[in-house]
Formats: structure tokens, C-alpha cells, sequence
């Protein structure tokens, strides 16, 4: 059965993202052993007939030719929230048109449908909130505590790869961090 995946902030071809002055410095010694980690993890953990929600940040500073060569690299049906470095990622040939924020509906692991409000950016309140809605995003490189019900899904802390929804709600249930 196909599955659904989220993530953010790949920031592929991103070579600031190494520098030492970086709050959020990645340890990789190139920016093309980053990108070919991020490349391996995705195709890990995403086959062919899934669906990956990259909620915003896929490439940065980099020309459009070393995004698309990435982008086609990596397996599944790749759908884009909106980052605020996407000026190339819009370009990209998502399955869908790139949105700013969705609102999706996914079972739990006991079947139970959840309400998802993907963005880019961490919010404090989002439609659903008061109603057992679940809000995922990126942004924030985990600068912003997640909660029982908000979780940073960009891959600085998930192995670098995409990760299923029953992998977010486990990690919210045992730290009710959400990261």
C-alpha cells in the first residue's frame, strides 16, 4: 500500500549550510555529500508509488539545473508547501500545483482520521487546533519546541529522509516534543 511521508528544508546545493557560523550548521564535509546523503536517505525510506509532502526549503542558492537533477533523483510523488527560500523549488515539476498551506486528512496508526495542517512555518494556533488536529512544519530547524500536537518534520532530525506519520505521532507521544 502506498504510503505518505513528510519533510522540509533540504536545502539542497545550500553550501551555507556548512559553514561553522551557522545556528544550524549540517555535518557534512561537502555540499555534495549533503545533497547525495539527503538523495540516499529519501530513496530508503520512499518507493516509487508514495507520496512525499516537502513543506517548503528544497533548494537554495544553487542554479536550477542542480535542483531539477536532484529532484528527479528522488523516488515518489513529491507535492511542495511553500518555503520562504523557494524561489527555485517553485520551478520544480511537482505532481501538483505548490501551495502555501494544505490541510490533508490521514488515519492514525488505529485508524482513527487526523486532521494535518501542513505549512512551512510553526504555528501557534492553526485551524483544527482545539479539535485534535495535528499541525506539521519546517522553518524552524528545531529552534521552536514542538508540542503534543505540532512537530518540526524537516529532516535535521529525522536521519535526513522523509518520515511517516506513525513515526511522528510516536515521537510526539514519548517526549510530547514534538522534535
Amino acid at each position: 500500500m502506498p504510503q505518505i511521508l513528510f519533510t522540509s528544508d533540504s536545502h539542497v546545493g545550500h553550501q551555507a549550510l556548512l559553514s561553522p557560523r551557522m545556528q544550524t550548521q549540517r555535518p557534512f564535509a561537502s555540499i555534495q555529500e549533503h545533497d547525495e546523503t539527503l538523495v540516499e536517505r529519501w530513496n530508503d525510506v520512499v518507493r516509487p508509488e508514495d507520496t512525499v509532502w516537502h513543506l517548503g526549503d528544497f533548494a537554495h542558492r544553487c542554479t536550477e539545473a542542480y535542483a531539477l537533477s536532484i529532484f528527479l533523483r528522488l523516488n515518489g510523488r513529491k507535492l511542495l508547501i511553500r518555503g520562504n527560500h523557494e524561489r527555485l523549488g517553485e520551478r520544480l515539476p511537482w505532481a501538483e500545483p505548490v501551495r502555501d498551506v494544505a490541510m490533508i486528512a490521514l488515519p492514525d496508526p488505529a485508524g482513527v482520521m487526523r486532521s494535518i495542517w501542513l505549512s512551512h512555518y510553526p504555528h501557534v494556533s492553526y485551524p483544527r487546533s482545539n479539535r485534535g488536529g495535528l499541525h506539521l512544519h519546517g522553518h524552524s530547524h528545531g529552534s521552536v519546541p514542538g508540542t503534543a500536537t505540532r512537530a518540526d518534520v524537516g529532516v535535521d532530525y529525522w536521519d535526513w529522509s522523509p518520515v511517516a506519520l506513525d513515526r511522528i505521532l510516536a515521537r510526539m507521544a514519548t517526549n510530547g516534543s514534538g522534535t
